[in-house]
């Protein structure tokens, strides 16, 4: 087993239809790349577009990822998988079917003597009190038990036109960076740290390849996206980068 820890986000898988195959293949093969020196995988959120885990079903498809992860699992890899404000509603699933750990909001971890803070992102720092209000919508355990109520078909179906309207609406602004002074991550960060000190902090969420330094000595790096670009991170106990994969 390895020593390397790997982070990767927003892969929106089952935002495009048939050509999301060419996209669930390419970050299969990534995963067969790292598999002889990864120790931990975290998959920090928007992993899909859409996911709802209903009692007995859950949405179809992905099932390269799927059984690489169970693959990767059973070799020993340790599997951390967050929700995202997309794939919000994951619950037990990935636990009970290949040992993932689930992350519903930021943690914070220590390795090789590093403190890291890793989360998706969303509705954190100030600002975007809208996104904060509907979040707690979703995340209220009988708005969840109402939705899992409507029958799969029309569930799904709902979500899924919810899901390309919010992608159309934000656009390409994901990816561009607004300046210190607007970047909620940033400035969530900075909060952050005028309390407790951390080496290192791991976001998504926002569709854009950052490696930004901060007050004494810390980082923000954000992990960019899997539509235009196949971007990671990866720490080797010394140096955490971020990486493209180019396979």
């Amino acid at each position: 087993m390895g020593q390397k820890i790997y982070f990767a986000s927003d892969f929106h898988l089952g935002s495009a239809g048939d050509s999301d195959h060419v996209r669930e293949k390419k970050i299969v093969a990534w995963l067969n790349s790292i598999a002889h020196d990864a120790f931990e995988i975290y998959l920090v959120g928007d992993v899909f577009d859409f996911w709802f885990e209903y009692r007995y079903v859950v949405p179809k498809g992905h099932v390269r990822l799927l059984g690489k992860l169970a693959q990767l699992s059973d070799s020993g890899v340790k599997l951390h998988i967050f929700t995202g404000n997309h794939d919000v509603w994951m619950f037990d699933y990935f636990k009970e079917e290949f040992g993932a750990t689930m992350h519903y909001s930021p943690v914070e971890m220590v390795r090789f003597g590093k403190r890291f803070m890793i989360g998706h992102g969303d509705g954190l720092g100030p600002g975007d009190n809208g996104y904060k209000m509907i979040k707690a919508i979703f995340t209220n355990r009988l708005c969840q038990r109402l939705f899992a109520a409507l029958h799969p078909y029309f569930g799904v179906s709902l979500a899924r036109f919810f899901s390309r309207k919010s992608r159309e609406k934000t656009g390409v602004k994901d990816s561009i960076y607004l300046g210190d002074d607007k970047e909620f991550l940033v400035q969530y960060c900075e909060s952050v740290l005028k309390h407790e000190h951390f080496d290192y902090f791991i976001f998504g969420h926002r569709h854009m390849l950052l490696d930004k330094q901060l007050p004494n000595g810390s980082r923000y790096l954000n992990l960019g996206e899997w539509f235009s670009a196949c971007n990671y991170a990866v720490f080797d106990g010394v140096d955490l980068t971020l990486q493209e994969f180019k396979g």
